[in-house]
Parts: structure tokens; sequence; C-alpha cells
């Protein structure tokens, strides 16, 4: 090792981000519920796609993205020049940090946030915040107390993840109204689609400066394999993103298997409906065995349970059962565990299991 070659300050206190887990060792046939992807796969027309762009492999993809960018601009009524698509939403979040926060700065998230907006401030070498929620809940009231001269970003997710939580549009709106004028509000929509008629904050990026929006096509479109996001905002911040972004950050396959895919809003429709439909059931059956949880609008319920070991043998039991969920200690939410709403019958089967281990008790 040499000592003289060092990181830059802070990069060695990040944690590595752990996904959820998709085997477990000794159990075949497993049912993968902890990554809260969508159990249909992408549509059809993503499928065929995806196949096609094969003939296209040897080629450089286009730098500005446009057709992309112009097909999410048509099925969103956007401006086409205010979008930006990056490698998941994820890379969007990190030149949001990397343009606009730095040594000196703070980046605020809520107390049981994505886990990436404290990675990718640290990354920046800005100093990441927490909020405390409200019940699990974002706390717009905590979030302004804790602006401050040096505040930069300020990062929710609504839906939220991992508590399936969201604020009210008002809510979102008195918040970007409280903001310090030097502070933007990154509204997190990874989860928009699974709520019926929301926009996800877009009129209210139309009507201010200083919000910006992150979407991604890895729920419920499907290509989580894939990795593609965007972002939409005000034109000037969207040309600073793009200003460090990577002229060919997505290649031909992603963004012909993309632009398929936001055609298809017959296919959104469908799964939406098949989300909500069975999210609603395992959500009554948990409660029926007493493991109780809040009102989701995700793709995902979070279960509670009465402590942090009772969660643990309940995950034990199940991967062992093969059902794979999410543990959420990461999340400071060590008495729950994070459970994908899958088709019908791996919904049906983890709710019989932990019946059966509530029952074992």
């Amino acid at each position: 090792m040499n000592d003289a070659i060092r990181p830059q300050p802070g990069i060695m206190d990040i944690a590595l981000y752990q996904g959820g887990k998709s085997n477990v060792a000794g159990v075949s046939n497993v049912v993968k519920l902890s990554s809260n992807e969508n159990p249909f796969g992408p549509s059809d027309k993503a499928k065929d796609a995806f196949a096609k762009s094969v003939h296209q492999l040897h080629r450089y993809p286009s730098t500005d993205h446009a057709s992309l960018r112009g097909a999410i601009a048509e099925v969103h009524g956007l401006d086409a020049d205010r979008i930006i698509c990056g490698v998941g939403s994820d890379e969007i979040i990190h030149f949001l940090c990397q343009a606009y926060a730095g040594p000196g700065d703070e980046v605020l998230y809520t107390e049981h946030g994505f886990l990436m907006y404290k990675i990718s401030a640290m990354a920046a070498g800005a100093t990441p915040i927490e909020v405390p929620e409200r019940e699990r809940v974002t706390d717009v009231d905590a979030l302004l107390a804790a602006c401050t001269e040096r505040t930069k970003l300020v990062f929710i997710a609504n839906p939220n993840n991992p508590t399936g939580t969201m604020i009210s549009a008002g809510e979102v709106a008195r918040l970007a109204r409280g903001l310090p004028p030097q502070a933007i509000l990154v509204l997190d929509g990874a989860y928009a689609e699974y709520v019926e008629g929301f926009d996800a904050g877009l009129s209210l990026i139309e009507a201010m400066q200083n919000v910006v929006m992150t979407r991604t096509f890895s729920k419920i479109y499907g290509l989580g394999g894939l990795r593609i996001g965007w972002g939409y905002g005000p034109r000037d911040i969207i040309d600073v993103l793009n200003r460090i972004r990577g002229p060919f950050n997505l290649s031909n396959t992603q963004l012909e298997t993309a632009e398929a895919a936001v055609r298809d809003q017959e296919f959104v429709t469908r799964c939406r409906a098949e989300n909500a439909r069975m999210r609603h059931w395992l959500a009554e059956a948990l409660a029926a065995v007493g493991v109780p949880s809040d009102t989701s609008m995700a793709n995902f319920v979070l279960a509670r349970f009465a402590s942090e070991a009772e969660a643990a043998a309940c995950d034990e039991y199940l991967q062992a059962q093969g059902l794979i969920v999410r543990r959420v200690t990461g999340y400071k939410l060590p008495n729950c565990l994070r459970i994908t709403v899958g088709d019908e019958p791996s919904c049906r089967r983890v709710a019989h299991a932990i019946g059966q281990f509530k029952g074992l008790k």
C-alpha cells in the first residue's frame, strides 16, 4: 500500500451500498422480493426494442439523447430541452451533488430516505444532514428548521423508500417556498408511476426555479437491469448538469429500450392497477396476522414487527422458505422488513409464510 496515494477526505467514510439479496445459500427457486422490481418485467415493446438494438452495438450512441428526451416530453407534457438522462436516477442525484454541493455545504435528506443521498453528498465532500421524519413520514417543518445558509440541496422521495409513505402536493410546495434562496429541492419520483394521477411535482417545477425532479425506468418499467433514469428542472440547472454528464453515458440499447418503454403507457397502466390490487391484499393479509404497515403508495409494503429480534427471526424463517425480503436496519428501521409487491402467487406465499412464523411464537 502506498501511503502517499490517498482519496479525497471523507470518501473512506462512505459505507458501501448494499442492494437487496438475490439468493440464499442452499435454497433453490427463491422468490426475490427485496429490490422493488416489477414482477412482470418490461413490456413486450421494450423487449423488442432491446432485441433490435443488437444491430447497433458497433455504433456510438447519440450524445444528446434527443429521441428519448422527446418521447419522455411527449408522454408527460414536458419541455424536452429541460430533461436530462442518466445511468439510473442515481446518476442524476450524483450530478446534483457534484455540481451544487462541496466542502462546507450541507445536503439534507430525511431520516429513512434513500441511502444514495448521503453517499452522493459525501462523495462531493459535502456534509449530509439527516432530518427526523414524523412516524415514518417526511416532516416539512423539521426540514425547514434544519436549513441553514450552508444548505445547498434538500432530497425527498415522494412516495418514500423504504416507508412507502408520501406527503401532499401542498406540503411539497410549502417546503419549496420555505427553502433558503441558495437551496434546491430535489423530488425523487422513483415510485411516482405507482400513484394514480400523480404529476410527481411537475406543476411545481414549472412554477418555481428551485425544484428538480428525478425519475427512473427501473421500477414500473421493469428495466432495473439496464440502469436508465432521467431528471427535469429549470433550464439553467439542467444546463449545469449536462456540463458534467459523460457524453456517452447511455448506450444505444438503453436509449432505444427506454423510448419503447415510455411510449407503452398501456403496460404501465396495467402494472399500476395490479400492483395496487396486490399491495392492498398483502397489507391486509399481514395485518390479519398481527403485522401492521403504513399505507404504502409504492410497490412494496414496510412490515413492522414488535422488535428487531422478531424482524430478524422472521427474515431468517422466510429465507429458509426461499423468500427473500429486505432488512432495512441501514435505514434506521431495525424492526421492519420491506416486502416488494410481487405477482399474486408470490404475495400469497410470503403472507402465508409470515402467518406461519407468527403462529410458531
